[in-house]
């Protein structure tokens, strides 16, 4: 799945957009300088008109040294200066004029426009763009490079709500390519791609920063060899390794890596190392290397460098940013980029968009609970900013949380529905709706989804989520086809291979093919064997399946918490610590662990387990309170059901898995545990009719097979049980591989058959 991260890439202060502007300016004097100007002044202007540009300096020069308040020759010398290409003197120049005159446009633009010459300018340049908007609403010359700026100062929010009104105006091309430019860099790669196909109509080429902009839209519309040829081309164009040349090589090895040409990708950055001027771009590459490729070796060079990036003292607003959504997608270094998102909302406190990933950081860092999250949030959604710009930033935040909890689905569901252009909300949605067990809805989001363009490209976690899909209705096969069939087709990203390998172990446990199920976590573990939290889940596996005891299964997460900080809770840490007994030494554990995901059912019920054995009404009365609060939460019921078992309360808990039923008949998981509290309380005639529809259903369901073997036993025909395992165990054996789980029940059978005649079984004998 990739990283959803802003790249602004931006070239800010190499001012490749607002040279070609400023060639659309009049530098020249005004229309008619009144007779009383000085003859000097007028002759200066004269020398001016000629292209006498050195002499023109010197005699506005000397007219400033005996008359330092006179407009004409400061805005004159102002002129000369950057028709010298003295852009510094030019840009001092100019903030002189505006010191004696104010509101005078041609200084006023020519601030904001020198403005994207330089990082340290682009301020200044805002501020004097800003007075002239006040002045004029209506310059639309002015938005536009305000626009710019804001752009590349990475606040998209308001670059982009300026170039609605901009491009809603007739806008020159130049406008027109400095949007197409913004859009890219603001993650609206269609819109930009849009935008620059409606430039090159016009028949002018995009070259220098704009060359990497539109290279950035092709590569993330799908279209990454097109964005490979667009580089290539600029970079024989480059003579020097000069600030354009370092972007366009970092721009070339991303868009390298994202053809799967990584080794290409790693040669064109090598003049980039070991250079002060070129590490974030460096840095820019080989995140996107790290990305495309899935090597931890690149990603951490490249946490490295954005570290030292955040302590140059050239740092701006938008390299600032950038650094903290790229750090924000590591966990280790998900601290620091609070720090740094903290810093930000502070100088921008009306950008809702910060605020609210400084919010999901806290949550994912554990210093606030769910509550306090949502709590926050809804100051954010009362109203909705009516801003696209500011809504898409809030979409961006909240699509980072990776395992979004049901509560959240009225906030993604309102982003949507507000129509902001993001699509990875509908893949966040489906997620939502399958954790609360609403399987329709969940493949009518990844429907949406897949109908985007950013969906076409991330075909693979569709793919993913359908599998788990297919799992929860019952047909384990169908998912399982699913993973292989990702795994086949050999994705670049790691995430992909590691989550499409989990996948296909869980339902192989599922199945009863346990060793089989272990083969694959082996693999999993082997593709990164410094990721503790893997170990944790082929633990989980092996203790599942028998394979390890209570014992050694508790010392590898003991192992674990020794060592991380409660608020590190990876997937595999629910798997092991639902797996586990449920144990009071371990509640903190499970209440840190429902903080970050309230709906795990397997930690909810050790919870509760264990507050059962000091109260057993507390327990009840807490699920009763989950449910109240979402009575459509299937995965609550679960949790009444089993814990009603474990109360040995069989009537409550049938109740609560009837309840499953009528909300979502057919429901495999709770139709097949309605049969096991059917067989606890002794109706056994209603089991075997439970059971029977379960394989109606899902001929091959390990669960259900195994049950009714029990029940055959159970009812005195142990004989017929043992023979009906065999002929499983034989199909089994012509899939590749025996099913443990029938194996341990064929040998409970016997020894329990053994032991009813009065002999010792073999296996008890030593």
């Amino acid at each position: 799945m990739k990283q959803l991260q802003t790249q602004i890439g931006c070239l800010a202060g190499l001012a490749l957009l607002s040279s070609s502007l400023l060639g659309t300016l009049t530098l020249t004097a005004p229309p008619a300088l009144a007779q009383a100007v000085p003859s000097e002044v007028r002759r200066g202007y004269t020398l001016l008109n000629q292209g006498l540009v050195d002499q023109a300096i010197r005699v506005f020069q000397q007219v400033l040294r005996s008359n330092s308040q006179s407009l004409e020759a400061q805005l004159g010398l102002a002129i000369a200066l950057r028709r010298a290409g003295r852009d510094a003197d030019a840009f001092n120049a100019y903030r002189r004029v505006l010191e004696l005159d104010p509101n005078n446009r041609l200084a006023l633009l020519t601030v904001g426009v020198l403005g994207g010459f330089r990082p340290e300018w682009q301020a200044q340049g805002i501020e004097a763009l800003n007075r002239l908007l006040t002045i004029n609403p209506n310059d639309n010359e002015a938005r536009a490079q305000r626009a710019l700026l804001l752009g590349y100062q990475g606040r998209f929010a308001e670059s982009l709500a300026d170039y609605a009104i901009v491009l809603q105006n007739n806008p020159t091309p130049e406008a027109v390519l400095g949007a197409a430019e913004i859009h890219a860099y603001a993650g609206e790669y269609q819109r930009s791609l849009d935008l620059f196909n409606r430039y090159r109509a016009t028949g002018r080429p995009i070259r220098d920063g704009q060359a990497i902009a539109y290279a950035l839209a092709l590569r993330e519309t799908g279209s990454a060899g097109q964005a490979v040829e667009v580089l290539e081309a600029e970079l024989r164009r480059s003579r020097t390794l000069d600030s354009i040349t370092i972007q366009i090589r970092s721009a070339l090895a991303s868009a390298y890596a994202a053809n799967g040409q990584v080794n290409q990708a790693a040669s064109v950055i090598t003049p980039l190392r070991g250079r002060q001027d070129s590490r974030l771009a460096l840095a820019r590459a080989l995140n996107d290397i790290a990305r495309y490729s899935s090597s931890p070796a690149y990603a951490q060079e490249a946490i490295a460098l954005y570290r030292e990036v955040l302590q140059s003292p050239q740092l701006t607003v938008g390299m600032a940013r950038e650094v903290a959504d790229v750090l924000s997608g590591y966990p280790s270094e998900q601290g620091l980029a609070l720090e740094v998102y903290r810093q930000l909302s502070q100088q921008q406190p009306t950008d809702v968009g910060l605020q609210v990933q400084v919010a999901v950081l806290e949550r994912q860092v554990g210093l606030i609970t769910n509550q306090t999250f949502q709590q926050r949030l809804q100051t954010y959604f009362q109203p909705l900013p009516p801003d696209p710009a500011q809504l898409r930033a809030i979409a961006q935040a909240l699509i980072r949380l990776d395992s979004p909890s049901i509560e959240l689905l009225p906030y993604y569901q309102a982003l949507v529905n507000s129509g902001v252009n993001e699509p990875f909300l509908n893949f966040r949605i489906a997620q939502i709706h399958i954790r609360r067990g609403d399987l329709a809805s969940a493949r009518s989001a990844l429907v949406a989804y897949s109908a985007t363009s950013a969906g076409q490209q991330d075909p693979f976690a569709i793919q993913l989520l359908l599998a788990e899909i297919d799992r929860r209705e019952g047909n384990p096969e169908a998912a399982a086809q699913r993973y292989q069939s990702i795994l086949v087709s050999n994705p670049g990203d790691r995430g992909v291979v590691i989550g499409a390998l989990q996948g296909l172990a869980g339902i192989r446990q599922s199945q009863g093919r346990t060793a089989e199920a272990l083969t694959i976590y082996d693999q999993i573990v082997a593709l990164d064997p410094t990721d503790y939290a893997k170990v944790l889940g082929r633990t989980s596996l092996a203790y599942q399946a028998g394979f390890l005891g209570v014992g050694e299964a508790e010392a590898v997460l003991n192992a674990w918490l020794a060592s991380r900080p409660l608020t590190d809770t990876p997937p595999e840490l629910y798997s092991l610590a639902g797996a586990l007994p449920a144990n009071p030494q371990r509640e903190p554990l499970y209440n840190a662990l429902l903080q970050a995901d309230p709906e795990n059912i397997p930690v909810r019920i050790r919870q509760l387990q264990v507050v059962s054995v000091r109260n057993p009404q507390l327990a009840q009365a807490q699920i009763r309170q989950i449910i109240a609060r979402d009575p459509d939460n299937l995965g609550a019921y679960f949790v009444q059901a089993q814990l009603a078992q474990e109360q040995g309360n069989l009537g409550l808990s049938a109740q609560a898995y009837e309840e499953i039923l009528r909300r979502s008949p057919g429901n495999i998981d709770a139709l097949s545990a309605l049969g096991g509290v059917r067989f606890q309380q002794r109706r056994y005639n209603s089991a075997s009719m439970i059971y029977s529809e379960v394989l109606a259903i899902q001929p091959n369901n390990p669960a259900a097979q195994s049950a009714l073997l029990g029940l055959t036993a159970a009812q005195g025909n142990k004989l017929e049980a043992l023979a009906q395992i065999a002929a499983m165990q034989s199909q089994a054996a012509q899939m590749g591989g025996m099913n443990q789980v029938l194996v341990r029940q064929a040998q409970q059978i016997e020894e329990s058959f053994l032991q009813q005649r009065g002999f010792q079984p073999y296996w008890e004998r030593f």
